[in-house]
């Protein structure tokens, strides 16, 4: 059911540190377990708050209707599955997988003291190899998850084979920054603010590095879409928002 490891290189990245890519999933799974009390707060640390309205975007320009059934990889706190509930309505479901336990409890608990219990369901599972027949969702959403993914490539490819023909993924993402003036500020921001913010409000500004790290690791918006065509997504595109600070990915399943 799952994706072939076997070609998966022998290294990768962690932030601009090399490791070996066996132990790349122990370390980010390290990361959001520190984090996972205080996920929204890291959130609005690095966006200073805008990330809630990008996610109301990328839900709400969705190709999802009601009766639905979703796939939302790095479910994290629930953001992205309470925005869906509305689309799918009461006879839809969103299943939220994330392959970190404590980020997972976290979402479920969250959700339950907003109401949201019935038509969820919430599954611990590696992105890279689903544990989900062929087609069985209409839409796979990830949304600020895919540049922690050891495999990006095995992920892509499950995220199709899990898709119904017709259906969309979509992934959203931070990315390449356009504006050439704006460049100093943001990584001045990233690399300077965020790791001492981290510090004095979460306690952990290792994690707070890391995450401005893998930023600039992920993909850019090109090298991206074309990942996604070579993992058989059709009509991919993509949208900037914020002048390149995040980006919307998409692809079909035809």
């Amino acid at each position: 059911m799952g994706t072939d490891q076997t070609t998966r290189p022998a290294t990768t990245h962690f932030g601009y540190r090399e490791v070996p890519a066996a132990e790349k999933q122990k370390l980010v799974g390290e990361v959001f377990s520190s984090v996972a009390g205080r996920y929204d707060l890291m959130n609005d640390l690095m966006s200073l708050g805008i990330h809630r309205v990008w996610k109301r975007y990328y839900v709400a320009t969705a190709p999802v209707k009601r009766g639905d059934r979703v796939l939302d990889l790095a479910g994290g706190t629930g953001d992205i599955a309470a925005l869906l509930r509305d689309r799918v309505g009461e006879t839809g479901e969103i299943v939220l997988g994330d392959i970190n336990g404590a980020m997972l409890r976290t979402g479920r608990d969250r959700m339950t003291d907003r109401g949201n219990v019935r038509g969820f369901e919430y599954v611990q599972c590696n992105a890279e190899a689903l544990p989900f027949p062929d087609a069985s969702f209409d839409l796979v959403t990830i949304a600020f998850g895919l540049r922690n993914v050891t495999d990006k490539d095995a992920a892509l490819a499950e995220m199709r084979r899990v898709l119904k023909v017709g259906g969309q993924a979509r992934v959203l993402e931070f990315s390449e920054v356009k504006a050439e003036w704006f460049k100093p500020v943001y990584d001045f921001h990233s690399f300077n603010i965020l790791p001492r913010l981290g510090k004095l409000f979460a306690n952990d500004a290792g994690s707070y590095q890391y995450l401005a790290e893998s930023i600039r690791k992920h993909p850019s918006q090109e090298a991206l879409k074309g990942m996604m065509e070579a993992a058989g997504f059709d009509r991919c595109s993509y949208r900037n928002l914020s002048g390149g600070i995040v980006a919307i990915h998409m692809g079909y399943r035809v």
